[in-house]
């Protein structure tokens, strides 16, 4: 599949595993990629074994965009606590609800190691999900 993309976006051969896309406010930019690889594998994204992280989310619109990843059905990890937690209601959907909604979750994990762990779990439930070897 990494071939595939690369070789369509005019590299001699795959894109990389992991894939800088840019500031938090490109992320139209990964929204393009997934969507064109969702497409090649006739899926939705939030079927793809693919994650967001932003382990050090700095401003308000961090939280927004993080909340789009998932809304978009990325499982997002977070290097630090969101400031959400004043409202009861967008508590529960953000931690609770939204995996049912949408397929895509927060990771909130500050420890680099265990977020990793975390990312590469999600990946692997997905690529189980899609039939390819883990």
């Amino acid at each position: 599949m990494l071939t595939a993309v690369g070789e369509a976006a005019g590299f001699s051969g795959p894109l990389p595993l992991v894939l800088h896309m840019g500031s938090c406010v490109d992320n139209s930019r990964a929204a393009d990629v997934a969507v064109a690889i969702s497409n090649k594998l006739d899926t939705d994204i939030n079927n793809l074994p693919v994650v967001a992280s932003a382990p050090e989310p700095v401003s308000e619109k961090a939280v927004a965009i993080g909340t789009w990843a998932v809304a978009a059905g990325l499982p997002t990890h977070l290097g630090v606590v969101p400031p959400v937690l004043g409202s009861k209601l967008v508590t529960e959907v953000l931690t609770s609800t939204v995996k049912d909604l949408f397929g895509g979750y927060f990771i909130v994990e500050p420890d680099p190691l265990k977020a990793a762990e975390g990312l590469l779990s999600a990946m692997a439930e997905r690529r189980k999900g899609l039939g390819l070897s883990v």
